[in-house]
């Protein structure tokens, strides 16, 4: 079996302040989550290392997840979080500059209003990461593409890459505007996306594969396998399936695919995405 990489997953040590987003309603992820839970579900899984994304925003998140790829060398990259609001953010970023591990940042701009993306601070702080080499990660809800297109229009030269397919609505299976939206987003060369965090935009306890395949078609129509990468969100995935059924979906989906394909899919556009070192 060729690797693979998961782009996209999370730790934490559950603070019920710090990670008030996991509310009663998903008891299941309201626990620590720490490298030695992923590692075996990576060996499992035929994968052979991860992106550590950040679910906090704070820059004590990043040295937190910096300081867990230093121990752990399947965590091939760190998606940190620095204020991209702060007008010294050059400073910021010059700080966590010799941070090897630390491939690129996000914000969670689904908590944000409409209109955060083109506010002139934020797009100062966007602005100062491809002088770093850092990548973008944008999540977002479906609604808030239209934002995101003049967003990544705005900066052709950096690197860019989709959370969880911007999260279109397959509770009702209504994704007419995002399928659009997302055709419209993936003529934008710059942009990839990662194919994760499905299964918890879906009915978490009723969802059937066949729910996602009218959005993997869009995506992988749009996208190609040249500009997608997996990831299994893990383990906020736990809260609609467990990691090897989130991997199944994928494996199943690219089954008429080359094989050259699959491992750009698998791990070759992470790889090339957020540089990292195999």
């Amino acid at each position: 079996m060729h690797q693979r990489i998961d782009s996209h997953q999370h730790f934490w040590k559950f603070d019920p302040i710090k990670d008030a987003w996991i509310d009663e309603s998903m008891h299941k992820i309201r626990k620590d989550f720490l490298p030695a839970d992923l590692l075996p579900l990576l060996n499992d899984n035929q994968f052979s290392g991860c992106m550590a994304v950040q679910s906090a925003q704070t820059e004590s998140e990043t040295e937190f997840l910096l300081n867990l790829a230093t121990k752990h060398s399947f965590i091939k990259g760190v998606v940190g979080y620095v204020n991209l609001l702060d007008k010294n953010i050059r400073e910021r970023l010059e700080h966590f500059s010799n941070k090897k591990k630390l491939k690129g940042f996000r914000h969670i701009i689904q908590g944000e209003p409409d209109g955060f993306m083109l506010r002139e601070d934020f797009r100062n702080g966007i602005s100062a990461l491809k002088e770093y080499n850092y990548t973008y990660d944008i999540l977002i809800y479906h609604h808030q593409l239209r934002d995101a297109i003049k967003l990544v229009k705005h900066f052709p030269n950096q690197p860019f890459v989709f959370d969880h397919i911007a999260k279109p609505d397959l509770k009702t299976g209504n994704i007419a505007t995002w399928k659009e939206n997302i055709k419209e987003l993936a003529q934008t060369q710059n942009v990839f996306c990662k194919v994760s965090g499905m299964v918890t935009e879906a009915h978490w306890d009723t969802w059937i594969a066949d729910d996602l395949k009218p959005c993997l078609d869009v995506v992988f129509e749009n996208f190609t396998a040249d500009r997608i990468m997996f990831g299994s969100d893990w383990p906020v995935c736990n809260l609609a399936a467990n990691y090897a059924k989130v991997v199944q979906i994928i494996h199943d989906y690219m089954a008429q695919l080359s094989q050259k394909e699959k491992e750009q899919v698998w791990f070759k556009n992470a790889q090339v995405f957020y540089n990292l070192d195999l």
